[in-house]
């Protein structure tokens, strides 16, 4: 049957379709939900349009003070997780020493390790040392979970540089800082890039290792998950919709910048 066959040449898309209205199915729904404007305190069934939570998006108390105090913790857990990952990164990739291997596996350690099982371990340690749980005891944490991912976004691609072409750098008399500035660096910035955007997103998302370590401060995916109990507000739908759409243009614009240079470099 012509339909039959039609699928079948088509199977890979469909399939690829299919998964990617699965992934984006909750986010419509947060963004549907986020002009809802619901009789009582929970936002699980639709009632009527209204633009009153976009109007008023902090109308809820404490609501961007956490978002706030989420998007610092997020913003310094990426710049801290990122310098030092791309450093171990690069030591791990282009130079020889002992126990290489061994530091190589324990990098992983956080990755496959259970959430629950690392954040009662920072706990413990926290409270070993008599540390106060707060904003200081999160970004710790945050960072040192975050350190894994860019260690392996950026691994991935130091692995994938052509050494020639730092070669030649050093061939035209580049000295070593040139050298990294202007051809290590750039060439490695995709991956440095791809490892931040993970460690952000991943901070600014976690809730069961911040749940363990944050004491009497409270992030938004705490207020979120507080707010749970007792009522849902359309002002989380609203910075739920907000964010997917930021990073929805961020990886827009990265990609039009990347196939424009290619265009670019093309004869």
């Amino acid at each position: 049957m012509p339909v039959l066959r039609w699928i079948r040449r088509n199977l890979i898309v469909i399939a690829g379709l299919l998964t990617l209205a699965y992934m984006i199915l909750p986010n419509i729904v947060v963004m549907v939900f986020s002009f809802n404007k619901p009789n009582g305190r929970f936002n699980y069934a639709w009632q009527r349009f209204s633009l009153d939570a976009w109007k008023d998006p902090c109308g809820v108390a404490d609501l961007c003070g956490s978002l706030s105090l989420s998007l610092q913790i997020a913003f310094w857990a990426t710049l801290g997780a990122t310098a030092l990952g791309t450093m171990v990164a690069f030591a791990l990739v282009r130079y020889r020493f002992r126990a290489r291997g061994a530091i190589s596996s324990l990098i992983f350690l956080p990755m496959a390790m259970p959430e629950v099982v690392m954040a009662a371990s920072l706990l413990t340690l926290f409270l070993n040392m008599g540390a106060q749980l707060g904003f200081w005891t999160v970004l710790i944490a945050h960072i040192m979970f975050c350190l894994s991912f860019v260690v392996t976004a950026v691994k991935a691609r130091v692995m994938s540089m052509d050494p020639r072409l730092e070669e030649a750098a050093r061939d035209l008399y580049a000295g070593p800082v040139q050298t990294f500035v202007r051809v290590t660096l750039p060439i490695a910035a995709p991956g440095i890039a791809a490892g931040a955007l993970l460690a952000f997103a991943l901070s600014f998302d976690d809730f069961i290792i911040t749940n363990f370590n944050a004491g009497s401060t409270v992030t938004f995916p705490m207020f979120v998950w507080g707010s749970a109990q007792r009522g849902t507000p359309v002002q989380i739908n609203v910075i739920g919709t907000a964010m997917f759409i930021i990073a929805v243009t961020v990886v827009l614009a990265g990609q039009l910048i990347a196939n424009r240079r290619k265009n670019n470099v093309r004869p």
